[in-house]
């Protein structure tokens, strides 16, 4: 929430003349309510407070804002689903705030900078091992390092950033972006050992670490059983898309691509081969599109490239440049049932996209640690049952995108840090929701969302440059200026300006207002005149 301006309430006696506070039964009182953009943020951003200093155009200021959270503002600007968006009160006026598109302002702004974090002081002597180099492992380190611990991370494979480098292509993260972000974090003392992939738990504990952290990410495909002949070419989306990113010789597909799966690494993993020189690549699914995991806007985009979707869709067998599919229907609860009815869809090979599990392996000896159903039991603190081991990310029973993964690296952090101190980390208690009932929203002019420009469509079918391009700062910083300050007040005098009994204070220049309560009658007009609702009634004591 806003840190200032900032609204007080003060009683100031009652020897002045033209007193009216007798009259009350109520009193007003200003209040700082929780923005829902910040309560659906995964990583816990203070949102509406880098809004703010965006808006101001202290573009900086708005970065480090963010980073005291999340340190990866141009990757979040691309990659994130912004769940913050979806719960934007400005959507019930006319669209909601662009806040991702923001963010991405900032963090590109921050790489063409230079901007750094700043230098780490008070250095505990505590040492902390991260396995796993991905978004979740990242995170973590950065804000252990931040907290003045000596963080090492071991990464199993050749390069930094997990499944935001070896599952999402290039055209939606361009690899210098990840590359930046990574960097300040190695900038910051965070060191990273390539090639190191961890085999035993038990043996890491024995070198002396005070903790640990595991986050290894799902990098496994998930095979589903589908007879086929000996010449069929059948691979699995996260190997496919790995190889894409660190083979000199690219996965040779063919022609005709059929890609297995309904989520987002299938819509990947089509608009990758089309990318590659597949003439047709398309998606078998066997719900229908409402039932397809994959998000709206990425259906949209690939189908645009030409990416064609079969619904209700089974494959039942695979040979050499054909595969076999079973029409699917659904029965009176809406489950897919097979009918019985075939046709046959020429392909030179089948991707399979049915999701991804977690190689818990290293963990199989370690006394103490529960894995059930292919992920690791963690406390509220994202402690395993072994003491000083932590896990999250995609290996932690929890939604599996970049952001949660990052929000689960900073709330580790901060339990590790209390657990190598020996004190309890216990976070702040959070305040009432500024929903949309309660703000006056006439104050709020019609300004409809400013929308990012897409890379030309012909040009996307043999590129991997970026698709979704980013606002200028002109766009920007109107995008910032949408945000309606929920449940906080911003200073808009409208308070000031209709109190009947000037009763309401200004206490200087962006320092907010008082409520004299000697003249206050509780009449309640500043509680419906104020835009963002910081102002709420209360009985008179």
């Amino acid at each position: 929430m806003k840190q200032k301006p900032f609204a007080i309430t003060l009683d100031v006696g009652s020897s002045l003349a033209n007193e009216t506070g007798s009259w009350r039964s109520e009193k007003p009182l200003y209040v700082d309510l929780l923005p829902p953009c910040n309560q659906a943020c995964p990583a816990g951003e203070n949102i509406q407070q880098w809004l703010f200093y965006a808006e101001e155009k202290n573009y900086e200021a708005a970065w480090r804002q963010i980073v005291k959270d999340n340190p990866f503002p141009a990757i979040m600007g691309r990659v994130c689903y912004h769940p913050c968006q979806s719960s934007c009160n400005r959507a019930e006026i006319d669209e909601a705030v662009g806040i991702n598109a923001v963010e991405r302002f900032l963090g590109d702004e921050a790489i063409r900078k230079g901007w750094a974090f700043d230098p780490v002081e008070n250095l505990s002597g505590k040492r902390v091992l991260v396995i796993g180099a991905g978004p979740s492992g990242l995170s973590a380190a950065y804000h252990l390092r931040r907290l003045g611990h000596e963080v090492h991370i071991r990464e199993a494979g050749p390069m930094a950033g997990g499944m935001m480098r070896f599952g999402i292509p290039k055209y939606r993260l361009p690899r210098e972006v990840l590359d930046a972000e990574v960097k300040r974090i190695t900038d910051l003392g965070v060191t990273i050992e390539f090639d190191a992939k961890v085999e035993d738990l038990e043996a890491a504990l024995a070198e002396g670490f005070d903790a640990i952290f595991c986050a290894v990410g799902a990098h496994i495909g998930k095979r589903a059983y589908i007879p086929a002949g000996e010449t069929a070419k059948i691979l699995d989306a996260v190997t496919y898309l790995r190889d894409v990113e660190v083979d000199e010789d690219k996965p040779m597909l063919g022609r005709r691509v059929v890609v297995y799966g309904g989520g987002n690494t299938a819509i990947d993993a089509a608009r990758t081969a089309k990318r590659l020189g597949a003439e047709e690549a398309i998606i078998v699914y066997r719900r229908t599109r409402d039932k397809m995991p994959a998000h709206d806007f990425e259906v949209e985009e690939a189908l645009e490239e030409g990416i064609m979707l079969k619904w209700l869709s089974t494959i039942k067998h695979v040979d050499d440049g054909k595969m076999v599919v079973e029409k699917m229907a659904l029965d009176e609860t809406g489950f897919p049932q097979p009918t019985g009815e075939f046709e046959e869809l020429e392909a030179d090979s089948l991707v399979l996209a049915l999701g991804q599990e977690a190689d818990l392996t290293f963990l199989e000896d370690c006394d103490g640690i529960d894995i059930k159903d292919g992920v690791v039991a963690v406390d509220q603190s994202m402690m395993t049952g072994r003491a000083g081991v932590f896990a999250g990310g995609d290996m932690v029973p929890a939604e599996r995108t970049v952001t949660v993964a990052v929000g689960h690296g900073k709330k580790a952090a901060r339990h590790i840090d209390g657990y190598l101190r020996g004190t309890a980390y216990v976070p702040a208690a959070k305040h009432p929701v500024a929903t949309f009932d309660k703000l006056t929203t006439w104050y709020y002019a019609e300004a409809p969302r400013e929308h990012r420009p897409y890379l030309e469509v012909a040009r996307r079918a043999s590129t991997f440059d970026e698709v979704k391009q980013g606002l200028d700062e002109e766009t920007a910083k109107f995008e910032a200026r949408r945000c309606m300050s929920c449940g906080n007040c911003f200073a808009c005098d409208n308070c000031f300006g209709v109190c009947p009994d000037n009763a309401v204070k200004k206490t200087g220049i962006g320092k907010g207002y008082a409520i004299d309560y000697d003249y206050c009658k509780g009449c309640g007009i500043c509680v419906a005149e104020c835009p963002c609702g910081s102002i709420t009634m209360i009985p008179e004591e």
